[in-house]
Order: C-alpha cells, then structure tokens, then sequence
C-alpha cells in the first residue's frame, strides 16, 4: 500500500460532504489569498512560495499543484530549484534554531541533577 496516491484527491467530495460549509469557505478562501484581484504578490512570486511551503511541509498534493501552477504561472525549472533549496535551509535552519531549545533543557537538567 502507498500512503500518497493521486488518485486519493478523489476522497475531497467525503470531506466536501462531511463538512459542506466549512468546505466552501476553506475553498474560496484559498482561491482569494491565492488569486484574489487585489493581490499585491503576482502569482507568479505566490506560487513559488506556495511551492516551498508545500516542500516544507511535504503535502505531495500541493507540491503537485502548487509546481504545475507555478509553471503556468511562468516559473521556471532554476525558481522551483531554487524553491527547493530555499525551503531546505529553512527547514534545516528549524532543526537548528529548535536545537537552542534541546541545550537549554539539557542545562536545566544537569543544573536540577546537582541540586
């Protein structure tokens, strides 16, 4: 069995069923911060962050989605690399940053041992 299969997207109508008003918000709500008319970022420069967030948070659908939109959009094979990479330091820069955190409570538990 695979976990992440294309053709699970079909299961959207259970969740569009089971919760219909709260699916339609969450749908046009997305279109808007996607594709609103007002939209400062042009949806070019919307979709490449939308393709690194989808990387750092590994959802296959979006990087499905968010990868042939930026396409469309006219980003090219070097911005989604560079996506890519982006993305990667970031979420290496999280290890990081949270590793501050392992040495603080690693202090505090060798400070609690001597007491």
């Amino acid at each position: 069995m695979t976990y992440h299969e294309h053709t699970d997207y079909k299961y959207a109508r259970n969740i569009r069923n089971g919760a219909p008003e709260a699916f339609k918000a969450f749908t046009e709500w997305d279109a808007q911060v996607m594709r609103g008319s007002n939209n400062a970022i042009p949806p070019k420069y919307a979709e490449l962050m939308a393709v690194a967030v989808a990387l750092t948070t590994q959802c296959a659908y979006c990087i499905e989605a968010h990868t042939k939109a930026a396409h469309a959009a006219g980003d090219t094979e070097q911005e989604i690399a560079e996506s890519t990479m982006i993305a990667a330091a970031l979420r290496a820069g999280g290890s990081y940053a949270h590793g501050f955190m392992a040495m603080k409570f690693f202090a505090q538990a060798e400070e609690a041992a001597k007491n």
